[in-house]
């Protein structure tokens, strides 16, 4: 078969989004920081839009300047003499240019006044900042008495320590990175080691546990034994299993576990800030005596409307060159099409809203146990909109309700199948949540337990079902659970 070049018509049907469409699903699927940020950009760049807001502050800072203005004339007089006026006519006060002249006469110091001499930095200029784990290690790396190339080398270490104070690459790895041999590297890594905070440089929790004991100088002692052997059983509590293995008694291993309890497996958790991210809530559901109301967030959104000076300006002709009026054309355009998928963004928001409530009435009602199944198809079908559009608007925004600030993925769950119905998984999960929460610590339930006792209450879930909703709610396992030891305290 030949290869030809030919031209041929064909017609075809295609869905091409417009800017308008683009815009509105990007607004749509924004949270609120976000667009509060890309709502002050546009401000910025658009002259068409302004912040109503802003407007309103300026016009009452002008009424009271307007207002002073006609009251202090009045109050004065016409001849009245300001007192500023009236001071610096006063022949009795002094200059301060000749004080400054006679000052430097007679050679006294004049601190910062002399021409020449440096201003020094208030505090306020001087940035503080919080010293980290590199900070401290390089810090006292400096000041140890190690060979120059041991400390170049140390640096590297350093460098590749994470933030739980563990050592992220091998040996081999740094001392391919300097060009180095392994011997010098291990020097290095025992430097390091011996630093504060105790167990730092570690290659896992086993090598920190160890090296923390031997700085409390509990090097082969049974609590050494334990961590480099029987990690395992540690775990799982079965401390029978480790006095057997350890051929100690259950008291010993009680006090040796009670010093690996006391143990710091994070050894750089104290010098990494962690900061708190505040979740701001996109919708408030308040609750009245007529129902729930639903108040949408717009505290951080700038109020914007479109400038009618500038509207004014574009409907005079031959005031704008052709490409002037084209810029102008376009940023009203772009500033009407903002304006409406704010306005879209908001009615959707409210309507999926809405419809979240009328579903999960019980939930606001009463609690997480009421909750019920909930698809992202209920509600398109409800709102007569898409599911991609349901998606978009319950991605990454929250509520806020009598029950707290909940993401709107929250209230979507799954179905199980009972012997009343259907239920949620998500009040699954709070039923099981509620029994592990009440059972006796000594002689903790199984999942099969967990299960047998679900049944009870109609609810009809496989054994690996309660496992997999234990672990999505970082429940440990029974075994982890129990304690081994009557009468004890671990």
């Amino acid at each position: 078969m030949a290869l030809e070049h030919k031209l041929s018509l064909r017609l075809s049907q295609k869905l091409i989004l417009t800017p308008q469409l683009q815009l509105a699903i990007k607004l749509l699927q924004m949270p609120l920081i976000e667009l509060s940020q890309t709502l002050e950009q546009e401000l910025v760049e658009n002259p068409f839009l302004e912040d109503v807001q802003e407007e309103n502050t300026g016009e009452e800072l002008a009424g009271e300047e307007r207002e002073t203005a006609e009251t202090d004339p009045g109050q004065l007089g016409d001849d009245a003499e300001s007192p500023l006026e009236k001071m610096m006519s006063d022949s009795s006060v002094f200059n301060v240019d000749e004080y400054f002249e006679e000052r430097s006469s007679d050679g006294r110091d004049l601190g910062y006044f002399v021409k020449g001499t440096n201003v020094p930095l208030s505090f306020e200029q001087f940035a503080s900042k919080t010293p980290d784990i590199y900070d401290h290690l390089l810090w006292q790396l400096r000041l140890s008495d190690a060979r120059d190339d041991i400390k170049f080398i140390g640096e590297a270490v350093i460098g590749n320590i994470d933030e739980n104070g563990y050592l992220a690459a091998t040996d081999e790895e740094i001392a391919a990175s300097i060009n180095d041999n392994i011997s010098n590297v291990r020097d290095a890594v025992d430097i390091v080691q011996s630093f504060d905070p105790p167990g730092i440089a570690a290659r896992d929790i086993r090598e920190c546990m160890i090296l923390q004991l031997k700085l409390l100088g509990l090097a082969g002692s049974l609590a050494e034994r334990i961590i480099a052997n029987n990690m395992e059983e540690l775990k799982k509590k079965n401390y029978q299993q480790i006095a057997r293995l350890c051929n100690a008694s259950d008291d010993e291993v009680l006090a040796a576990v009670k010093v690996i309890e006391g143990l710091e497996p994070r050894p750089a958790r104290n010098f990494f800030s962690t900061n708190a991210d505040y979740v701001i809530p996109d919708v408030f559901v308040v609750k009245t005596d007529d129902g729930y109301q639903i108040v949408l967030n717009e505290e951080r959104l700038p109020k914007l409307r479109i400038n009618s000076y500038y509207k004014k300006l574009l409907l005079q002709k031959n005031s704008f060159s052709k490409e002037e009026r084209q810029f102008l054309d376009e940023k009203l355009r772009s500033a009407s099409w903002l304006l409406k998928s704010l306005d879209q963004r908001n009615r959707t928001i409210y309507r999926v809203t809405e419809s979240i409530i009328n579903f999960q009435r019980d939930f606001f009602d009463r609690g997480v146990q009421y909750m019920k199944p909930l698809n992202l198809k209920n509600v398109a079908v409800e709102l007569s909109l898409h599911e991609s559009t349901i998606s978009r608007v319950t991605s990454n925004k929250y509520m806020s309700c009598s029950h707290g600030v909940l993401c709107f993925k929250f209230f979507f769950c799954s179905a199980l199948q009972s012997d009343t119905g259907s239920v949620s998984s998500t009040s699954v999960k709070d039923i099981i949540k509620k029994i592990i929460s009440e059972e006796d610590h000594g002689k903790p339930l199984s999942d099969q337990r967990i299960t047998e006792l679900l049944k009870s209450q109609n609810i009809a879930i496989a054994r690996r079902t309660v496992a997999k909703y234990r672990e999505e709610l970082k429940v440990p396992s029974q075994h982890q659970r129990k304690n081994r030891f009557k009468g004890s305290q671990l």
